[in-house]
């Protein structure tokens, strides 16, 4: 069935744009307020099922209107919420985002992200099990992800493990990912004292670094590939990342080499970034064939 199974963040984005940043104490005008869906586990989720996957979502949300809100998000794209929890004893999870001169400043608040008690339980190993791949972030807690590779391993079970925020990776638990795509300041972290060629050249066809407008960059076991990015005019990048891991995992789940599948993924990115908001960006594939570098050799029927 090409189930992908996406296990991370679900939370709301409360987005104020402003000219001016208020010191403590003061209080100031705002130009703008939104209210959106986010995290980048239902992001990547999102993201996924609207290009033909088959999405299963684990995660927890708050007891309250916001877990309500996150949960009818998620089934109104058509992602299964059988394995989304509910947590009474802490909020839904959020991110307060303030725009202040195309620079934003970002608080997170985890709550429930961090509760999700079913991690670790037989039942979520089956549900491991019946997957094509496994899709993780690192806004839940790193013993879960332990433990989600370890068990995916154990199963053979393809893991895209999307190490964002970027934390230190044990080299036991790389040895049990499949694809690895941090971004160039995360690969920076994780990978401290390695240059970009001698952390592509440790990984072949593992590790796929993904350089903004630039593209993404793996080595094949022979030489680097640059897959270049489709250059267009942004209007919000917020959400390309998570937009290029979910299109990604769609085409290695469909059977595309790896090359088309970053492409794929690529292509759906760029149309990502032409809307506002990460989810409201992301793109369907019946857009993704009507655009002019959809190749045909990309068709999963």
């Amino acid at each position: 069935m090409n189930q992908i199974t996406v296990i991370g963040s679900i939370s709301t984005d409360f987005v104020v744009t402003t000219d001016i940043l208020p010191s403590i104490g003061e209080t100031v005008s705002g130009l703008d307020f939104n209210q959106s869906f986010g995290g980048k586990g239902a992001n990547q989720a999102v993201a996924a099922v609207r290009l033909g996957g088959q999405v299963t979502m684990v995660g927890a949300v708050g007891d309250d209107v916001f877990g309500d809100q996150l949960i009818a998000n998620l089934d109104n794209n058509g992602i299964s919420t059988v394995n989304v929890e509910r947590v009474t004893h802490v909020p839904s999870g959020s991110a307060i985002i303030t725009l202040h001169q195309n620079d934003n400043a970002i608080i997170y608040v985890a709550g429930a992200n961090n509760l999700i008690s079913t991690i670790g339980s037989e039942e979520i190993a089956a549900v491991i099990k019946q997957s094509e791949i496994v899709i993780l972030q690192n806004e839940i807690p790193q013993g879960q992800i332990d433990w989600i590779l370890e068990t995916a391993n154990r199963l053979d079970v393809p893991v895209l493990y999307n190490p964002a925020p970027a934390r230190q990776v044990k080299q036991e638990l790389m040895d049990k990912v499949t694809y690895f795509t941090p971004n160039e300041s995360e690969f920076s972290l994780i990978f401290k004292g390695l240059s970009l060629s001698e952390g592509l050249h440790r990984y072949p066809n593992k590790l796929l670094v993904t350089l903004g407008s630039k593209g993404v960059i793996y080595f094949d076991g022979k030489e680097e590939v640059l897959v270049p990015a489709y250059h267009v005019q942004p209007v919000d990048t917020t959400g390309a990342g998570d937009t290029f891991n979910g299109a990604f995992a769609v085409a290695v789940t469909k059977g595309l080499a790896l090359k088309d599948s970053v492409r794929f993924g690529n292509l759906a990115a760029s149309l990502s970034i032409q809307k506002f908001g990460a989810q409201g960006g992301m793109p369907t594939i019946e857009e993704m064939k009507g655009s002019k570098d959809y190749e045909e050799a990309w068709d999963f029927e």
